[in-house]
């Protein structure tokens, strides 16, 4: 792969991890730093890689199914953060 694909690829992910971020923030009402820390915790606990965990939670403000393992997850860890009660509330 070049120097260029590389960055590009790198690019791209980036900007997946962001959006999913962005709906969290949306959805739950936490900070975008407490966002990141929901991914990265879902990412570790499901041994799914953060990207593809983005890529699942944009799915599911699309209006797709997660995964049973990872909607627990990311419950749990939205619960953490927010004192909200785990529960994912459907994106408006």
């Amino acid at each position: 792969m070049t120097v260029a694909k590389t960055v590009e690829a790198q690019v791209d992910s980036h900007a997946v991890v962001d959006q999913a971020i962005g709906v969290l923030v949306a959805v739950h009402r936490i900070p975008p730093a407490a966002g990141f820390e929901v991914l990265r915790e879902v990412s570790q606990h499901t041994n799914v890689k953060l990207h593809t965990v983005a890529e699942m939670v944009i799915g599911w403000a699309l209006g797709q199914s997660l995964p049973e393992t990872v909607e627990r997850a990311l419950g749990q860890a939205v619960q953490r953060r927010s004192g909200q009660d785990g529960v994912l509330g459907r994106p408006q």
